[in-house]
């Protein structure tokens, strides 16, 4: 199956109003966020097709045990269901396919990165009650339940298996060569969330250099997010001008350059020099 393409542009600006609309709220919700990144990458999946697979985790929800027990039982049913009934995992293919990083096709596929599947996880799981949140892990994003001191870890790539904390310990070591620190654990906010999916995004397109279409979404919606690096912008002028739209790489280049000046005076020069080189290719 190829790889989806974004929807046209007017259809692409509404969706990007939406996300920073969203993203800006005061309480962001993570399956609308998540949903919404999926529509910019996928021009096949319209407003039917957004409403769908909202209705499908609250069907997923509705599933559960009625209130099975504490953290661990929370922790279980999510597993009995999701994992082994129903089939949600991950495999190293995965990580191969764009479809592992969007919601709706994550739904369908049943099949995903860790860390859409764990929305997957905790969207069902909050829907049907449970104390749920993300943990971003170094390298592996899991499902918490419960407070610190019953705190209970699940790993929805691995079908919801629950987590001793050595599995923790393990996971943290196997991507940062380090033990686990005990801020590694807290609950990761829904922004958080988008950003590391953002960033897987970015990390696929990196590998493929036919699709910068993808990279430039995906940067350009990291930029909507309230709180964003700078160089972002430096970023997102590289992939303009590497895409052929020279004045506007150029327009950003000069404007990263402004930022860049107040810190760094011999950068912003260098970045100037870059968008000179920029507007040159017009000729």
């Amino acid at each position: 199956m190829p790889d989806p393409f974004p929807p046209p542009q007017e259809r692409s600006a509404e969706l990007r109003r939406r996300f920073a609309e969203e993203a800006r709220s005061e309480r962001p919700d993570l399956a609308t966020l998540c949903l919404l990144v999926g529509a910019q990458a996928d021009g096949g999946l319209d407003e039917a097709g957004l409403d769908a697979a909202q209705v499908e985790l609250d069907r997923l929800a509705g599933l559960l045990p009625y209130r099975p027990g504490g953290p661990r039982a929370w922790a279980l049913a999510l597993r009995d269901l999701l994992g082994e009934r129903l089939g949600f995992h991950g495999t190293p293919a995965d990580y191969r396919r764009l479809e592992s990083s969007l919601l709706h096709a994550v739904l369908t596929r049943r099949r995903g990165l860790p860390i859409l599947l764990s929305v997957v996880w905790i969207e069902v799981a909050r829907r049907a009650g449970a104390p749920v949140y993300g943990v971003a892990l170094p390298g592996h994003f899991v499902v918490g339940f419960g407070p610190d001191e019953g705190q209970v870890l699940a790993d929805p790539f691995d079908g919801g298996r629950v987590l001793s904390g050595g599995d923790a310990e393990l996971l943290v070591a196997g991507a940062t060569g380090a033990g686990i620190d005990p801020s590694m654990l807290r609950p990761a906010d829904p922004l958080e969330v988008v950003v590391r999916i953002l960033n897987n995004v970015r990390a696929w397109a990196a590998a493929r250099p036919e699709r910068s279409d993808v990279a430039l979404w995906a940067v350009e919606l990291s930029l909507l997010l309230p709180s964003h690096p700078a160089r972002l912008r430096y970023e997102r002028a590289q992939l303009l001008v590497r895409r052929g739209e020279f004045v506007a790489g150029a327009a950003e280049l000069e404007a990263y350059a402004e930022v860049v000046s107040a810190v760094d005076e011999g950068a912003a020069e260098r970045v100037r020099g870059e968008a000179f080189a920029a507007r040159a290719m017009l000729n």
